[in-house]
């Protein structure tokens, strides 16, 4: 038994805790840059209490998934504003992005050169400016994880900036921030947040230290994902899918992923998809996929016994076994009315393509069972 865990930074953890926040902002630094989403308007809870403590910045709106060119131009902003520390407030494509700005803010050359598979992969020499990542959905927990995933049109991927490092020095968690969350974003990054726990919790360097953070965030999302989707003011709900999103960031950053997210990248580097959208119409099919490979070519993998486990805790059913939890993940992307992959734009003639890079993404790696270029095939086909 080896693994490695790093616990990350500090996280404040409860409905209002941002109201209450303007003594880690006022000590934080000297100026902040403010990273938001398109809707600057999600960000007004943080830049009211700013206001109401007297501490000035800039403010930087992020577009979407973020993008090579996107990190490029904030840390230029940063540098001209005089920005020494950041703050990322929405969801995980403005966390992610302002994780990049902090740690190329102390960082020489063009963030290109320390990029995975298309870059250099050239490891950060400075710490990164100091973080304050608050996130408005739950399913990312970017929050809590070492890396930030970019866009890079002109390769058509997604790739990642990834060091220890990199973990927010604090992730203020507020569930208040989510409440108002339209029920299709809600369903979709709450399934970001499942298969950000189902993977590392069967993948291939799972661990003791992870283990109980994904079980408990699975039984979370199982009562509370349904809740939440159709009655979003339920403060109780809101908070257990924070929670779990939290769970989930932590366990992916010290245990990993699997197919789902091996796939993710390269289709969201292709097409212009929501991660939660592709996390949610692959997840069934790759469980499925994973299953019938482990019994067919490793039968005595403990994969299968944690995916037992794992359609236990959603069934809330002690007799239930893996192929049950197949069933009631698909039967709630059919209840949430998800998109299939096909909607987006992605026909087979794109498989060979996605597969292969697919084959190369990190994520991949700790799959539970290496899958054949056929099986990885027929799970698009079949998500398509």
């Amino acid at each position: 038994m080896q693994f490695e865990f790093t616990p990350g930074g500090k996280v404040i953890f409860g409905a209002g805790k941002l109201r209450s926040a303007g003594g880690t902002i006022k000590t934080a630094g000297k100026r902040p840059l403010v990273v938001v989403g398109k809707n600057v308007q999600r960000a007004e809870p943080l830049l009211a209490l700013m206001r109401e403590n007297n501490v000035e910045g800039a403010t930087f709106s992020v577009s979407g998934e973020p993008t090579i060119q996107t990190v490029r131009d904030g840390v230029a902003l940063a540098k001209k504003e005089n920005c020494d520390w950041v703050i990322g407030i929405g969801g995980g494509s403005v966390l992610d992005a302002g994780k990049a700005i902090a740690a190329m803010r102390r960082n020489d050359g063009d963030v290109l050169e320390y990029l995975e598979i298309i870059g250099q992969g050239k490891p950060l020499t400075e710490s990164p400016a100091r973080y304050l990542a608050i996130p408005t959905t739950a399913g990312t927990g970017s929050e809590v994880t070492r890396n930030a995933v970019l866009a890079s049109p002109e390769h058509r991927l997604k790739v990642s900036l990834r060091s220890a490092n990199m973990i927010p020095g604090v992730a203020l968690v507020d569930p208040e921030l989510t409440y108002d969350l339209p029920p299709g974003i809600t369903a979709s990054t709450g399934f970001d947040a499942l298969t950000q726990l189902i993977e590392p919790y069967v993948c291939s360097r799972a661990n003791p230290m992870t283990d109980p953070l994904c079980l408990d965030g699975i039984r979370y999302v199982a009562t509370s994902l349904p809740t939440v989707v159709h009655y979003g003011h339920d403060r109780e709900a809101r908070a257990k899918m924070s929670l779990a999103s939290l769970f989930g960031g932590i366990a992916l950053a010290n245990a990993g992923l699997g197919a789902v997210h091996g796939f993710a990248g390269p289709i969201g580097g292709m097409f212009s998809a929501p991660h939660g959208e592709i996390c949610a119409a692959l997840l069934p099919h790759v469980m499925e996929m994973n299953l019938r490979a482990l019994r067919e070519r490793e039968p005595k993998n403990n994969a299968i016994n944690r995916y037992d486990r794992v359609a236990r805790i959603l069934l809330g059913n002690d007799s239930e076994t893996a192929d049950a939890g197949v069933e009631w993940v698909q039967e709630l992307v059919n209840d949430f009315k998800i998109p299939r992959l096909g909607s987006h734009g992605i026909k087979p003639e794109h498989i060979a393509e996605i597969v292969k890079n697919a084959m190369n993404a990190s994520s991949m790696k700790a799959n539970p069972i290496k899958l054949t270029e056929a099986e990885l095939g027929e799970i698009l086909q079949a998500a398509i």
